[in-house]
């Protein structure tokens, strides 16, 4: 495994949201969500796909918290413009479960 220093981590904007609104994303060439999130007052609502359809539906995602890399470059997926990236973690079939904080905190609060 690479070794990175404070600096390299420090450079990495991973930052908490609410997701505000999902759509279904039947452009994607894998399963996935249209997912906006509020990042709160300083960077606002930004949008991403998410393959996380395997266990998440629409209605459990509204309001729930993830963490996100949010200076990332804005990517093209399809139609979509992503614009941040939702972090997660496979389960042992491959399929994500989002990273989330274990309590409600600011949208937009920076991973310390």
């Amino acid at each position: 495994m690479d070794q990175i220093s404070w600096n390299d981590f420090e450079k990495v904007q991973l930052r908490v949201g609410t997701i505000v609104k999902v759509e279904d994303f039947p452009e994607a060439r894998k399963p996935a969500y249209k997912v906006w999130v509020d990042l709160g007052e300083d960077i606002g609502i930004k949008k991403s796909s998410a393959q996380i359809t395997h266990h998440y539906s629409k209605e459990t995602l509204h309001n729930k918290q993830v963490v996100c890399v949010v200076n990332f470059p804005e990517k093209q997926i399809g139609p979509l413009l992503s614009q941040i990236l939702i972090t997660g973690f496979a389960d042992e079939n491959g399929d994500i479960l989002l990273a989330v904080p274990d309590q409600q905190v600011p949208n937009g609060a920076k991973l310390h």
